[in-house]
């Protein structure tokens, strides 16, 4: 019996949901985290660059390279485990091993990246992140830890999972331009439970600093919409009081509906993706599961003070400029119509023109006419005078009463011929 035949893709896309699975860290370990992002036009960057730049560190340690076309990837260099991941917009490597330094959170542990492998990146840092794993100790011992590890008024602290492990972290860049998150993992805790809650560090701090990218480009367009918003009101007003010509005003609007066309065209995927990396910070922050630890502030807490406020002015400023627009498209809608209604009261009055000139030509065609009745009329009387003149000796009347015996002929008979001619031309 035939077997009823597979989509192509129906193993890839089912293969796709297990393509990225959670690390498996044990307790205590330390992960150096680091997220690379191009500068510009990130989503449209070379691709092969960011594998050929995670083949130079694979080929450091003798490592495997990923298949052609990967967009992840886990070996194994030396005693530490590696999890390199592609995203859109960024590359995120995630290196991981047993044991902790005695110096907390010493910049050495960073070193696993070479420096000058580092420093060949096909990119720019957006973030990176020293995560220091350890056994969770007396409450007491725990705030004492991360007082001396964290900026108190920063710090944000909870218990995670059920209580399964303790996190903490200021969201602070140290002297040595990491960030810094602490777990403390409770005896039951597993490797697998450790690693995500590890993972979901890592994208909470990287999906803030990309979301952070959206607030930065708002900071540069708020002047210029500021301008562009007391222009836009200045040329209604203008318009409203009639003194500048509309067409002139019609001009500038559409120069200012251009602009900012334009803006929100090259605002557009960063807007989105900055919404899109919001929701995923919260929803990260959520899976999390948080509990208050004593009277610290939760995670939760953090981004409700610190983030929400900048994702909201991101937002209050994509609508500003939606608004802006439909501001400029509705005026230059409007002016459109007042010259539109300008230039139909010209052509009336053009028309009108026209019929005036027209009535004045056709009075002064009947004019001509009647006077080309009087001059043909002298010719032909002149004419027909001449051929009756042997008459009138016959007649024995004289050549000037003969003249005008014939002149009322003669003339109703030119008014009749000219009048015929008239009709058959109209």
């Amino acid at each position: 019996m035939a077997a009823i035949e597979d989509h192509p893709l129906r193993y890839q896309l089912a293969n796709e949901l297990h393509a990225r699975p959670f690390p498996t860290i044990p307790v205590p370990s330390t992960v150096a985290y680091l997220a690379v992002k191009q500068p510009k036009e990130a989503v449209h960057r070379d691709r092969m660059a960011d594998l050929q730049h995670l083949k130079d560190l694979l080929d450091r340690h003798g490592a495997a390279h990923p298949q052609p076309g990967a967009t992840h990837h886990t070996a194994q260099l030396g005693r530490h485990t590696l999890k390199w991941e592609q995203h859109t917009e960024f590359v995120a490597y995630t290196l991981h091993g047993e044991g902790v330094s005695d110096r907390a959170f010493d910049p050495v542990d960073f070193d696993l990246f070479p420096p000058d492998w580092l420093a060949a990146a096909p990119g720019q840092r957006i973030t990176s992140v020293l995560i220091r794993i350890v056994p969770r100790p007396a409450f007491e011992e725990v705030k004492q830890k991360v007082r001396d590890w964290f900026v108190p008024e920063s710090l944000a602290m909870a218990m995670v999972l059920d209580d399964n492990a303790i996190v903490a972290g200021d969201f602070r860049i140290d002297p040595a331009g990491h960030m810094r998150f602490a777990l403390f993992a409770n005896p039951e805790t597993g490797p697998q439970r450790v690693g995500r809650v590890v993972q979901r560090l890592c994208e909470i701090e990287t999906y803030r600093a990309m979301s952070m990218l959206g607030f930065s480009r708002v900071r540069g367009l708020s002047p210029t919409i500021g301008a562009m918003d007391a222009s836009l009101s200045e040329m209604m007003g203008e318009m409203t009081k009639g003194r500048v010509p509309a067409e002139q005003t019609l001009q500038q609007l559409l120069t200012v509906s251009a602009e900012l066309e334009a803006m929100a065209g090259q605002s557009a995927f960063r807007f989105g993706a900055t919404g899109a990396y919001e929701a995923l910070v919260n929803q990260r922050i959520g899976l999390l599961r948080e509990q208050r630890f004593e009277g610290f502030q939760t995670m939760g807490e953090f981004m409700l003070r610190r983030f929400e406020p900048a994702m909201r002015t991101v937002h209050s400023t994509e609508k500003r400029l939606e608004v802006l627009a439909d501001r400029a498209r509705r005026a230059g809608e409007l002016l459109r119509t007042r010259v539109d209604v300008e230039r139909s009261a010209q052509n009336q009055a053009l028309l009108e023109s026209m019929d005036r000139r027209a009535a004045l030509q056709l009075r002064l065609q009947h004019t001509v006419e009647g006077l080309s009745v009087v001059a043909i009329s002298y010719y032909a009387v002149s004419l027909a005078a001449y051929a009756l003149y042997p008459l009138a000796a016959a007649l024995e009347i004289s050549k000037g009463m003969l003249t005008a015996i014939i002149t009322p002929v003669v003339i109703g008979a030119v008014f009749l011929a000219v009048r015929r001619i008239r009709k058959s031309l109209h």
